[in-house]
Protein backbone atom coordinates (compact mmCIF):
# COMPACT_ATOMS: atom_id res chain seq x y z
CA UNK A 1 0.00 0.00 0.00
CA UNK A 2 1.46 3.25 -0.86
CA UNK A 3 -0.64 6.74 0.45
CA UNK A 4 -0.28 9.56 -1.73
CA UNK A 5 -1.73 12.93 -2.00
CA UNK A 6 -5.20 13.37 -3.51
CA UNK A 7 -3.22 15.59 -6.51
CA UNK A 8 -0.94 13.11 -7.27
CA UNK A 9 -3.50 10.75 -7.56
CA UNK A 10 -5.51 13.00 -9.49
CA UNK A 11 -2.49 13.59 -12.11
CA UNK A 12 -1.84 9.63 -12.55
CA UNK A 13 -5.43 8.92 -13.21
CA UNK A 14 -5.58 12.07 -15.87
CA UNK A 15 -1.91 10.44 -17.27
CA UNK A 16 -2.04 6.80 -17.10
CA UNK A 17 -4.18 5.91 -20.37
CA UNK A 18 -4.83 2.69 -20.14
CA UNK A 19 -2.27 1.51 -17.55
CA UNK A 20 -3.11 0.86 -14.04
CA UNK A 21 -2.07 2.95 -11.66
CA UNK A 22 0.46 0.40 -10.51
CA UNK A 23 1.61 0.07 -14.06
CA UNK A 24 1.86 4.02 -14.72
CA UNK A 25 3.98 4.59 -11.94
CA UNK A 26 6.26 1.18 -12.56
CA UNK A 27 6.99 3.03 -15.80
CA UNK A 28 7.52 6.18 -14.63
CA UNK A 29 10.31 4.96 -12.48
CA UNK A 30 11.47 2.75 -15.14
CA UNK A 31 11.99 5.34 -17.71
CA UNK A 32 13.71 7.45 -14.85
CA UNK A 33 16.16 5.20 -13.72
CA UNK A 34 17.38 4.41 -17.63
CA UNK A 35 17.64 7.66 -18.56
CA UNK A 36 21.59 8.73 -18.93
CA UNK A 37 22.92 11.21 -16.89
CA UNK A 38 25.11 13.53 -19.23
CA UNK A 39 27.84 14.92 -17.62
CA UNK A 40 28.35 18.02 -18.11
CA UNK A 41 32.09 18.89 -19.53
CA UNK A 42 34.29 22.19 -18.52
CA UNK A 43 37.05 23.58 -20.53
CA UNK A 44 40.61 22.76 -18.80
CA UNK A 45 42.83 25.11 -17.83
CA UNK A 46 45.24 24.81 -20.60
CA UNK A 47 42.15 24.53 -23.33
CA UNK A 48 41.37 27.97 -22.25
CA UNK A 49 44.94 29.50 -22.41
CA UNK A 50 45.30 28.28 -25.65
CA UNK A 51 41.74 29.84 -26.90
CA UNK A 52 43.14 33.35 -25.47
CA UNK A 53 46.17 32.92 -27.34
CA UNK A 54 44.24 31.37 -30.43
CA UNK A 55 42.07 34.79 -30.63
CA UNK A 56 45.18 37.31 -29.69
CA UNK A 57 46.29 35.61 -32.87
CA UNK A 58 43.56 36.15 -34.83
CA UNK A 59 42.93 39.56 -34.00
CA UNK A 60 46.55 40.74 -34.62
CA UNK A 61 45.97 39.37 -37.50
CA UNK A 62 42.93 41.51 -38.18
CA UNK A 63 44.85 44.59 -37.34
CA UNK A 64 47.53 43.94 -39.24
CA UNK A 65 45.08 43.30 -42.50
CA UNK A 66 43.58 46.37 -41.85
CA UNK A 67 47.02 48.85 -41.04
CA UNK A 68 48.34 47.11 -44.28
CA UNK A 69 45.21 47.74 -46.56
CA UNK A 70 45.24 51.08 -45.50
CA UNK A 71 48.91 52.45 -46.04
CA UNK A 72 48.26 50.61 -49.62
CA UNK A 73 45.61 52.90 -50.56
CA UNK A 74 47.53 55.73 -49.16
CA UNK A 75 45.73 59.12 -48.82
CA UNK A 76 44.08 60.06 -51.95
CA UNK A 77 42.08 56.76 -52.21
CA UNK A 78 40.11 57.35 -49.24
CA UNK A 79 38.94 60.61 -50.62
CA UNK A 80 38.23 59.27 -54.10
CA UNK A 81 36.04 56.37 -52.82
CA UNK A 82 34.40 59.14 -50.39
CA UNK A 83 33.18 61.38 -53.81
CA UNK A 84 32.33 58.42 -55.62
CA UNK A 85 30.16 57.27 -52.77
CA UNK A 86 28.99 60.84 -52.12
CA UNK A 87 27.95 61.43 -55.60
CA UNK A 88 26.16 57.81 -55.74
CA UNK A 89 23.76 58.73 -52.64
CA UNK A 90 23.37 62.40 -54.45
CA UNK A 91 21.85 60.33 -57.69
CA UNK A 92 19.83 57.95 -55.61
CA UNK A 93 18.04 61.02 -53.24
CA UNK A 94 17.80 62.73 -56.94
CA UNK A 95 16.10 59.53 -58.22
CA UNK A 96 13.59 59.18 -55.18
CA UNK A 97 12.01 62.02 -54.92
CA UNK A 98 13.70 64.95 -56.29
CA UNK A 99 11.07 67.86 -54.84
CA UNK A 100 11.10 66.72 -51.11
CA UNK A 101 12.93 66.15 -48.36
CA UNK A 102 11.78 62.30 -47.99
CA UNK A 103 14.45 60.63 -49.52
CA UNK A 104 16.93 62.04 -48.31
CA UNK A 105 20.55 59.98 -47.61
CA UNK A 106 23.29 61.47 -45.72
CA UNK A 107 26.55 60.73 -44.51
CA UNK A 108 28.84 62.00 -42.08
CA UNK A 109 32.42 61.30 -42.12
CA UNK A 110 35.00 62.40 -39.23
Amino acid sequence: MLIVPTELVKKIDDNRGDMTQAEFIGFLIDGRLKEEIKEQQYATKEEIHSFKQDMEKLLKSFLDFFVNYGLELGEQSPKTEFEELTNKLQGLEEDLDPGTEKGKATIKWK
